[in-house]
């Protein structure tokens, strides 16, 4: 709780104002029964009016003393704990950013948009009940026990017998609640990640049918949750009745022993009526623990899987500013080979291959063979476990982050599209591009048409994963974000799959007027013949690599994949 828990410092001075004002309300509480005590033993015991009168008002005067108090105390702990919370979720985020792409894949999505959400809530209202009630909470019994030994000792003792056992059962159920309530929110990041798979797969599931399926999946991870839910409410339902029934039975004893002590005049009226006073704001105070308890249970759940977040060290050092990019003449990988967190197998084994400054290299091979963790080695989204990758005259790892991203258009297997219009999509490659950049490069991704052809044109929205536009449309779009860079090289990762071959071939051929060096894997012999490279990976490590001409005479991977795709396309003709 110790580092999430540090983003309050910077709130010292409404915290302080906050616990003073409940230092004001629990004095004010505190001297009450005292006033009480006086007004009945000076006062109405006495027949003495001017008494009730005087210590009377001073009550109300002190009663609306701590409502103002109240209000007041309200105002900053709730300031505190609303910008506390903002500051909590923008650093993790933030740190979220920072992440090495192979620790950022050890947490599930699901589980961080909790983190981020219900978490952070929990311990938001943590620390506004801390503010708030918590710490008055231990206060006012630790309080009412001392005003209680003041005002009369051998009754206060049979208050503070029952205060050991009433400790060492709060801590029991303080670390039972801790252990439950983690196990709550894991429950939750459950539901979560199933919830957020249906979702988008909700195509998918109508077309199969399985929506009765997909349902009882669903209500077998909801049934869980609701247990533990269940579970840990009653646990800490539990710690109410324990605590009312100790507390009462000391209240009990205090009456009979008081009652004795009055009829033998030890006593006044007055002093047994304090101590019941004081009694009773114990047992209303032991009464909000069980509330107090499953807050701090949570808060302390939720905190440590934040915590996890903000204390992973393995972050990219990423410049906001543009640096200086080095010249480079080509892009060499020696003995490249990695292994993904967490497996044994290698990913990629002993990547041998050049590329020159303005040549395209074409990557083959089957689904899994390595091909997409090759290309994502080389901005670095992730590190090689041996070997190394040299860019010009230095390997990449002596490259600044930045430098080495400045110079890189990246277009991912999948289409990404973001909230927003279609320019926004555009600009998010390059925030402050022009109308024309945006032309150029949508036209030379073959879109320029087919946006000017929406009704808004460039300023079209998007919808939710870009629903309204077509695979082609979605990954044209995505290739003019990354061609709007205006990057040296160029990686394409299998992102034409979707485009007709007259389209691709358009792409290509304007793709040969710039001056970029460009890696696109393709699963299309067609698009292969036009590069200057191909390399073919199978497995993992590179088995043939050559001119589209070599591999056709030497290769019989590449002759089974030539001879696959005209066996396809003949059977189109028919």
């Amino acid at each position: 709780m110790k580092t999430v828990f540090s983003y309050a410092r910077p709130y010292k001075i409404p915290i302080i104002i906050a616990l003073c004002l409940t230092f004001l309300e629990l004095s004010v509480e505190l001297i009450q029964p005292l006033l009480i005590a006086k007004i009945i033993d000076d006062g109405i015991t006495a027949h003495d009016s001017s008494v009730v009168i005087t210590w009377g008002s001073i009550m109300m005067g002190l009663a609306v003393l701590a409502f103002v108090s109240g209000i007041v105390n309200s105002y900053f702990s709730a300031h505190v704990a609303q910008s506390f919370a903002y500051d909590v979720r923008s650093a993790t985020f933030r740190h979220l950013q920072k992440m090495t792409l192979a620790t950022f894949l050890t947490f599930q999505s699901s589980s961080l948009i909790t983190r981020l959400t219900n978490d952070v809530t929990i311990i938001q209202n943590f620390l506004f009940m801390s503010l708030r009630i918590m710490t008055r909470a231990p206060l006012v019994v630790i309080g009412s026990l001392m005003m209680a030994f003041f005002v009369n000792v051998q009754l206060a003792l049979l208050l503070l017998v029952t205060a050991p056992f009433l400790a060492i059962f709060l801590w029991v159920m303080v670390k039972q609640g801790v252990s439950i309530f983690a196990s709550v929110q894991r429950r939750l990041d459950r539901v979560n990640r199933m919830a957020q798979e249906n979702l988008r797969a909700m195509r998918l599931v109508k077309a199969y049918l399985r929506h009765a399926f997909e349902t009882s999946r669903f209500n077998r991870v909801a049934e869980a949750l609701q247990k533990d839910t269940v579970r840990a409410l009653r646990t800490m339902e539990l710690i109410l009745p324990v605590l009312l029934f100790v507390m009462n039975a000391s209240l009990m004893a205090v009456l009979w022993f008081g009652a004795k002590q009055i009829q033998t005049s030890s006593i006044q009226v007055g002093e047994l009526v304090a101590v019941l006073n004081y009694g009773l704001r114990m047992t209303g105070a032991f009464s909000m623990f069980s509330f107090l308890i499953m807050i701090f249970s949570r808060a302390k759940a939720s905190s440590e899987r934040i915590e996890e977040v903000l204390v992973v060290e393995s972050l990219e050092d990423v410049k906001r500013e543009r640096d200086d990019i080095p010249h480079w003449e080509r892009l060499r990988f020696h003995d490249g080979s990695f292994s993904y967190k967490g497996s044994d197998r290698q990913a990629l084994r002993n990547i041998n291959f050049e590329l020159k400054r303005g040549e395209t290299l074409a990557i083959m091979g089957a689904t899994g063979s390595g091909k997409s963790t090759l290309v994502q080695l080389i901005p670095r989204l992730f590190t090689p476990t041996s070997g190394e990758i040299v860019l010009g005259e230095q390997p990449l790892q002596r490259w600044s982050l930045s430098q080495l991203r400045e110079l890189i258009g990246y277009v991912p297997q999948q289409s990404l599209l973001f909230t927003g219009t279609i320019a926004d999509n555009l600009r998010w490659g390059a925030p402050h591009a022009t109308d024309d950049e945006l032309i150029e490069a949508t036209t030379n991704a073959q879109i320029h048409d087919a946006i000017q052809a929406f009704p808004n044109g460039y300023d079209t929205v998007i919808g939710q994963k870009g629903v309204n536009l077509s695979g082609g449309q979605k990954q044209r779009i995505s290739i003019a974000r990354a061609l709007i860079r205006k990057p040296e090289l160029l990686i394409l990762d299998d992102s034409t799959s979707a485009l007709d071959i007259q389209t691709e071939q358009q792409f290509l051929n304007a793709l040969q007027t710039l001056d970029v060096t460009t890696i696109i894997i393709t699963q299309k012999v067609m698009t292969a013949e036009r590069a200057d490279a191909i390399l073919l990976l199978e497995d993992g490590q590179v088995v043939d690599y050559g001119t589209s001409e070599q591999l056709a005479k030497r290769s019989a991977l590449y002759q089974r994949l030539i001879a696959s795709q005209k066996e396809s396309e003949g059977k189109e003709d028919e």
